[in-house]
């Protein structure tokens, strides 16, 4: 009997633990499910996905578009055209470049009265030097973008017309080696970089993807309004016209900006003595003069005041 009793208690025992454990693993696996379940869940509302969004595509990027919209709104379409061309010539021709760059110029010139009117209120200039002040305020407000985008400009014409020489060298050497004429332009892009080799690259991909040499040329020339690259193109559009050699053209139009280069330098070194004319007057002579003339000034005052 007592070993009758035994087995029943540890069958009991044994059931009781294995109902215990079947519980406890129901429960992990519906735990799991759930977890699984939760994966699958409904969708966030559009007010929960916009505010997921981060801070610049909720607020700042609106914000932006709403003030090119009203900038463009108000702006002078001619203008903006106009803009847009000087920022093709500048190397900026993106629709993000123009936008901005119409923002910044209306944001400067209604803080123009802003300045004045923290200058007047709490600086303590009064006279000639407050008007110089807010003079110098205007200038800056109304013709500094404009001044930066002419001077981008200016810089980017220089950079390409002091490559051209170079990249026509290179460009005559690999065409009368014996590559194509678009062989001969990739080899050298690749070769020189720089706003030139930036611009020819872009003509190589119009002609890939379909347009003309001639057209791709004459995009060229609207994009960079260089009279030695112009002339480099009339060459060109002229040889395919009539037939002549790429090569010869080539080699002659190198030997032409390359004389057009040294010109060029020569000019510039004629107008140095000029430009040096105004510092040298309102700088470097009144130095002199204080150096040279002060103390003969100190002594003849010294005499007259001993009398």
């Amino acid at each position: 009997m007592l070993a009758v009793a035994i087995v029943a208690v540890f069958a009991a025992s044994s059931l009781l633990v294995y109902a215990m454990a079947m519980k406890a693993d129901e429960r992990v696996g519906a735990r799991t499910a759930r977890a699984r379940l939760a994966d699958y869940g409904d969708a966030p509302t559009t007010r929960e996905g916009d505010l997921l969004a981060p801070l610049a595509d909720r607020v700042v990027r609106p914000t932006a578009g709403w003030v090119v919209g009203l900038v463009k709104r108000v702006v002078p379409g001619e203008y903006v055209a106009r803009t847009h061309h000087r920022l093709v010539l500048a190397g900026r021709a993106s629709a993000e470049e123009l936008d901005r760059f119409l923002v910044v110029r209306v944001l400067m010139v209604v803080a123009v009265p802003v300045g004045w009117l923290l200058v007047s209120r709490l600086g303590s200039l009064s006279g000639f030097v407050l008007f110089s002040v807010m003079a110098f305020i205007g200038l800056v407000g109304v013709l500094g973008p404009d001044a930066w985008l002419n001077r981008a400009v200016d810089d980017r014409c220089m950079a390409m017309r002091k490559k051209l020489p170079d990249v026509l060298d290179l460009l005559t050497i690999s065409v009368e080696a014996g590559l194509g004429f678009d062989q001969a332009l990739a080899r050298t892009v690749t070769m020189v970089p720089g706003p030139l080799s930036e611009e020819f690259q872009r003509t190589l991909g119009e002609m890939r993807a379909g347009a003309t040499r001639g057209d791709a040329l004459k995009n060229l020339d609207a994009r960079t309004e260089i009279p030695e690259l112009r002339s480099f193109v009339l060459a060109l559009q002229q040889a395919d016209t009539f037939g002549v050699s790429i090569g010869s053209i080539l080699r002659s139009q190198a030997a032409e900006m390359r004389v057009r280069r040294h010109q060029m330098a020569q000019e510039q070194a004629q107008k140095a003595p000029v430009k040096m004319l105004i510092p040298m007057v309102f700088c470097i002579m009144p130095a002199l003069f204080v150096v040279i003339a002060g103390p003969a000034a100190l002594s003849i005052y010294h005499l007259f005041a001993g009398h």
